[in-house]
């Protein structure tokens, strides 16, 4: 069979040929494109003509197809349907990426190209463009000298090696820490579709007639708000939390130790005072000191709202409170307090309806596009759905991908990827993801979703307008190509519309009478609003605040000791509680450790939410849900991508810079 990745889809908007796809072509083509890629940086750099910027930036821009093709839908299959075969070859590549952007940044006279163009006849996006190319080569270390250059490249190999087999590991644990229930009995409170699965999970794991609970990435289990036997509750929680440090082959905390060390060691090379200030200068923070500023002044106000809702919960336990119990009573509160029963909502939220009367409702009324699925198109599992995404003027805009179920071969979490870019320069429309991790039911039974799920499909989707509104003419800017600090600030705003009234009205109905849900349950939801965001908030920040105590160390700092580090790191932040872990600890902190992404950077989710919150605002003193919001919306930001600087794009949105009030009222932390 000829290698289907060797030339470009003949797909509908380039679509993988997925179908067509097997294991040992994505070997052949990586290393095809890796080649090909180099001997075209090498004719950038052999032109004996003087540089410009067509010459040189415009010929990167193009550079490097065959290896985004492959490299695209080969990371897909890496994070959303890893065989063994798939595994493998991750190990192999993953440093060879690494090596490959450093023989390209770390290029002098490719370096001296760019610095020789003249911009001063070029449109904004172009100066840009070379702008950033600069920054790239001064952050990647261009200005080392050749022994300087070799320790960075070694360190960079090192920490992509350590990087894959982190996130490796942290899918093997999490697989091998879920629990396994012998009696139907303890899964008292459990609902009846997640026993079901619970009993499926189990037969398919060789467990027939018992019950396997298995686990999301974060500290906190879903389940441990239903079950009302304590002990498998201790059991959840104390299987969450142990993930990759209770020591045997899947304990990842030398692994993080290793990698910590290294990143320090960058840092020092590349001049900063450690590997957070190297982030935060690639961030649109404009220093690492905003960053701790802001949160230091929450965590004290989100520690003492926790303080009072664990006291609540406390009272109504009547028994001292363990980390365990917080879920399950917190729930019983509410539902006391505010008559609000989570679980009972479920039956309102099916997945197909939150999809299409919720989500895609939503961007129809905002936005004008329209959704139609293509059972013609195939993803890489029979779980992956295909959806065209059809512009106002009936005119296509891209491809939506969703997968929304969990299995052993995809990793936790939920996220968007880019299949291909959006860009005017080579001429391709956008094809987007999502990827979920939702239980999926027993065969036959609706995908019944929680609120929690219900906003990450929302979240997700929020990516994935970012991606398929894309409207620049180089790669590099395509979609959410943007400053980590900036890329969730999309996704926060689109959860504004689950609880819209037009939106909430359109998708919440019950799945088998179709009645509404009913407004005084709206109405309560409205008033807990601030219930649980004390929990919230502080096992947020215990997660952003350890991603930055791992970074701020001095190479010769790394403890040996990576627990009592985490916990004293804590403490000194002021963010310690006895009773609510950090949303990821280091042994499963696959958002900073599995890959660089979010390293000094999980903070990221605040900030942006600083912007998401002020955003809110503007649409709900604008009208909220209308064509004309929705079409602004779009033009100044989301349409942007990185073309310009993000923090301009919101200001020309908003009229003005951000403030941090509108954030600390929506989580109770005035």
């Amino acid at each position: 069979m000829t290698n289907p990745l060797l030339a470009p889809s003949s797909l509908p908007y380039g679509l993988p040929p997925f179908a067509r796809i097997e294991a040992a072509h994505y070997a052949e083509a990586i290393e095809a494109g890796l080649a090909e890629h180099l001997a075209e940086i090498d004719r950038i750099v052999q032109n004996p003509e003087a540089p410009t910027f067509e010459n040189t930036a415009v010929a990167m821009e193009q550079s490097g197809r065959l290896l985004d093709r492959a490299a695209a839908s080969f990371f897909t299959l890496v994070s959303a349907d890893a065989s063994p075969e798939i595994r493998e070859l991750e190990t192999k590549f993953s440093p060879r990426f690494s090596a490959h952007q450093d023989e390209l940044f770390l290029n002098p006279d490719l370096y001296e190209r760019f610095r020789g163009i003249d911009t001063s006849a070029c449109d904004p996006e172009s100066v840009r463009l070379v702008e950033e190319y600069l920054k790239e080569f001064r952050q990647t270390g261009i200005q080392l000298d050749p022994a300087g250059q070799d320790r960075l490249r070694a360190a960079n190999a090192e920490l992509s090696r350590l990087g894959t087999e982190f996130g490796q590991r942290v899918k093997e644990g999490m697989k091998s820490a879920a629990l396994l229930v012998e009696d139907a009995e303890e899964l008292d409170g459990l609902p009846a579709d997640d026993v079901a699965a619970a009993a499926e999970a189990a037969r398919a794991a060789g467990h027939e007639g018992q019950f396997l609970l298995g686990l999301i990435q974060p500290s906190n289990q879903p389940a441990l708000a239903s079950l009302s036997d304590r002990a498998v509750r201790r059991r959840l929680f104390e299987a969450s939390v142990a993930r990759g440090s209770s020591g045997g082959p899947l304990d990842l905390l030398d692994l993080a130790r290793s990698m910590a060390r290294l990143r320090a060691e960058k840092a020092t090379l590349l001049g900063f005072a450690n590997y957070a200030e190297l982030v935060a200068d690639r961030q649109t923070a404009p220093d690492f000191g905003a960053v701790q500023s802001m949160l230091n002044r929450m965590a004290p106000a989100a520690v003492r709202n926790a303080d009072h809702e664990a006291s609540a919960l406390a009272e109504s336990a009547g028994h001292a409170l363990e980390p365990w119990d917080w879920a399950y009573y917190s729930t019983k509160v509410r539902r006391e307090k505010y008559s609000v029963d989570e679980q009972a909502l479920r039956p309102y939220f099916e997945l197909e309806r939150v999809l299409r009367d919720g989500v895609f409702f939503a961007a129809g009324s905002l936005y004008g596009i329209s959704f139609h699925e293509r059972e013609d198109l195939a993803g890489y599992h029979p779980d992956v759905r295909v959806w065209e995404v059809r512009d106002s003027d009936g005119g296509g805009l891209g491809l939506f991908l969703g997968d929304y179920y969990s299995r052993e071969s995809k990793r936790g979490g939920a996220w968007m990827n880019s299949l291909v870019d959006q860009n005017a320069l080579l001429g391709t429309r956008p094809v987007v993801m999502n990827t979920l991790n939702i239980t999926k039911p027993a065969p036959g039974e609706p995908t019944l979703l929680t609120l929690d799920e219900v906003r990450t499909v929302f979240h997700e989707f929020g990516h994935a307008l970012h991606g398929l509104f894309s409207d620049v003419t180089y790669p590099r800017f395509s979609g959410t190509a943007v400053p980590r600090d900036f890329v969730e600030f999309p996704s926060q705003v689109n959860e504004m519309w689950i609880m819209w009234p037009e939106v909430l009205a359109n998708y919440a109905r019950h799945h088998a009478t179709g009645e509404p849900l009913p407004q005084d349950v709206v109405d309560r939801l409205d008033e807990s609003r601030l219930w649980g965001e004390g929990f919230a908030t502080t096992e947020y920040l215990g997660a952003a605040l350890l991603d930055l105590a791992w970074h701020v160390l001095e190479q010769d700092a790394v403890p040996d000791d990576a627990l009592a580090f985490e916990a004293k790191s804590l403490a000194a932040a002021g963010i310690t509680h006895a009773l609510i872990p950090p949303r990821y600890r280091t042994g499963y902190f696959q958002h900073i450790f599995a890959g660089a992404g979010y390293a000094a950077g999980y903070y990221s989710y605040i900030w942006s939410e600083v912007l998401d919150a002020e955003t809110v605002d503007w649409f709900s003193e604008n009208g909220g849900l209308t064509r004309a919001n929705g079409d602004r919306f779009r033009r100044e930001l989301l349409s942007r991508g990185n073309s310009r600087d993000p923090l301009e794009s919101f200001r020309i949105l908003r009229g003005r810079d951000a403030k941090l009030e509108p954030l600390l009222k929506r989580r109770g932390l005035e």
